[in-house]
């Protein structure tokens, strides 16, 4: 979870435990509460430096003056082959024998939103090619030389330099290169009309001797292409993984210092991300692989702009027979639910729902197998998404009302209940444990629980934090427009431009969204809060909550605030359905005990037991 993300819940959690503390029965003696809240602030950078050195430690590729005696840098001419698909324009190189661009025909870059004309310049290209290939192997020779194949020059079996496959068709082009000792090295791309995963085959004939060690690295070298405007929200969400002991272990490159992990046995998978792409290489034998290794860096720019860089390889074994041969799935494209489903291996942990602090077990499963699927439901019959949006809210509404309502008429019961409270301080101000006894007992005969306004809204956060990390994240909502000034349903709906940073927020621009959030979120605190001591509540959380929301994306600002908008619909009919509600005593026998009542209880029989023991010490 990102910086900003941690303090907006750090702050709506500390509003929460004010609301609860207002809302909670007064203890006969007042203890001081003290609160901290701190907040952060992270940079929008859109535009960052062109020209970068990206460190690439011992991925370094060979350099022609020290390949030995089995292998040499060609100085051949370089031919591109372009094999288009229904969903994606990849070049090849015949340098390497690998992946130089790789553009994604229904996503564009940031930079051309709203440009109705369709051209490669304007869509997401995700190969880092200006810093070498992409997808190669690396070996030590059998002269003790550091061999990757990026550097060697291999021939194609295609003649033309473009190809179009349509949607049932596919396409197999394969890469060779021969050592001077006429030994070779086959790298078979399978690519399909309909599909962002390729079928790749490392081929290794007659290469024994020529491989130290018994084992090649396929390396994944630089990891993929920045294609967000906001570079600071696009690296919280980068990093690299493997599928390893059953699990997807996640290696994140949080600060400039550069972290590297070993994986030593069955690697499922290695995969490289940003916030809405991935490259992924699953091989098709997983006994094939013997381990994997990651290394990672974060990277600032000037401006307040950060990247992250990352590089990945598996270990495979060479048996040193005449001929070896390796398959896996090499996938680059979007980190889509359904598109990761389909190809089985576990990648669907690819798709990130958020976390907080350690309750990934419970998010995930709300965001993964309901608020997801209901969500996409509605899109079949909804082709914008920004009413899709308005849609879900109003649903979440619908089934939270149960909950609402119990709060409600909790929070109304010990209102009314407030007086005789009163009267019991009164009564026994001088003997604070009769006086809490007598409270309980007050609780009991009007069967109202002191917690059942706060336990309906503590019920609600699973559900709250798992729709944060819902339309923070889905690839679903990037790029996808509303009305009016909304554009980018995964960005912010930037309606001013302040030209300098808000203190402590680090805001710099102002969202409409947030300010209509902000504004049904005072009038909603208005409608409920009647204590006057909680008047300041009324004005500061709705303040807070603007400004934290600014920096949002404008499809999570939309759904709170017509959740907001719902919300007082629902209070304005519940406040007049439900006005004439009054305090009864529950009959005799039906009485429970609360938590709270019981949690009283055991205070005063440990009370009670600590005098004995202190009678009988005397």
């Amino acid at each position: 979870m990102d910086k900003q993300t941690t303090i907006g819940f750090i702050l709506i959690g500390a509003i929460l435990i004010f609301w609860l503390y207002f809302n909670a029965p007064e203890p006969p003696k007042e203890q001081p509460v003290s609160k901290d809240t701190t907040a952060l602030a992270s940079v929008d950078s859109s535009a960052l430096e062109k020209k970068e050195i990206i460190e690439q430690g011992t991925m370094v590729a060979a350099d022609s003056t020290i390949m030995g005696k089995y292998f040499s840098s060609s100085t051949e001419e370089e031919k591109i082959i372009n094999i288009e698909t229904e969903l994606s324009k990849i070049e090849f190189s015949t340098r390497g024998g690998s992946l130089r661009k790789l553009f994604l025909k229904k996503y564009n870059n940031w930079y051309s939103l709203g440009e109705e004309e369709a051209s490669f310049k304007n869509m997401v290209q995700l190969i880092n090619y200006n810093e070498g290939g992409s997808y190669n192997i690396d070996f030590v020779s059998g002269d003790g030389k550091a061999i990757n194949t990026e550097s060697l020059s291999f021939k194609s079996n295609l003649e033309k330099s473009y190809y179009r496959i349509s949607k049932e068709d596919s396409l197999t082009i394969s890469f060779t290169y021969t050592s001077i000792e006429n030994k070779q090295i086959k790298k078979n791309y399978t690519i399909y009309g309909d599909k962002y995963g390729m079928n790749s085959e490392i081929e290794l004939i007659n290469m024994g001797g020529l491989i130290s060690n018994n084992t090649f690295d396929l390396v994944w070298g630089n990891g993929l292409r920045f294609v967000e405007k906001n570079s600071v929200d696009e690296a919280n969400y980068s990093n690299a993984s493997v599928y390893y002991g059953d699990e997807q272990v996640i290696i994140d490159a949080s600060n400039p210092e550069k972290i590297q992990e070993n994986f030593n046995g069955r690697v499922e998978w290695m995969a490289v991300r940003n916030k809405y792409f991935a490259a992924v290489v699953v091989p098709k034998d997983p006994a094939d692989v013997e381990g994997a290794y990651i290394e990672g860096f974060r990277k600032m720019f000037p401006g307040g702009g950060m990247r992250e860089y990352y590089s990945t390889r598996l270990t495979v074994p060479f048996k040193n027979t005449p001929k070896e041969k390796k398959s896996f799935l090499l996938y680059v494209g979007p980190v889509d639910y359904d598109l990761m489903e389909s190809y089985g291996h576990n990648l669907v942990k690819l798709v990130d729902f958020g976390s907080f602090f350690g309750l990934k077990f419970v998010v995930r499963p709300i965001a993964e197998y309901v608020l997801l699927p209901l969500f996409n439901f509605l899109h079949k019959f909804i082709p914008n998404y920004g009413f899709v949006i308005i849609l879900f809210s109003l649903i979440i509404k619908f089934v939270l009302y149960p909950l609402t309502k119990t709060s409600y008429q909790s929070m109304k019961k010990m209102q009314l209940l407030q007086p005789k409270i009163a009267e019991l301080k009164e009564k026994y101000k001088d003997d604070a444990q009769k006086m809490n006894q007598e409270t309980m007992k007050l609780y009991s005969t009007y069967g109202i629980n002191p917690a059942g306004g706060c336990l309906p809204l503590l019920l609600q956060m699973p559900i709250f934090i798992a729709l944060w990390g819902l339309f923070q994240s889905v690839i679903e909502l990037r790029q996808q427009p509303f009305i009016l000034w909304i554009t980018d349903l995964s960005a912010p709906d930037t309606i001013i431009n302040l030209g300098f940073n808000i203190p402590l927020f680090g805001i710099s621009t102002i969202s409409g969204l947030a300010l209509l959030m902000g504004v049904t979120t005072f009038i909603q605190q208005k409608q409920s809060v009647k204590d006057p001591k909680q008047q300041a509540l009324v004005y500061v959380m709705p303040v807070m909550l603007t400004l934290l929301f600014m920096s949002f994306p404008s499809g999570l600002n939309l759904y709170y605030f017509m959740f907001n908008l719902f919300t007082i619909i629902q209070q304005y009919y519940i406040n007049h359905t439900h006005k004439d509600l009054e305090l009864v005593p529950v009959k005799e026998g039906k009485q429970k005990k609360g938590f709270m009542q019981r949690m009283m209880q055991a205070a005063e029989q440990n009370a009670k037991t600590q005098k004995q023991h202190q009678r009988k010490n005397k």
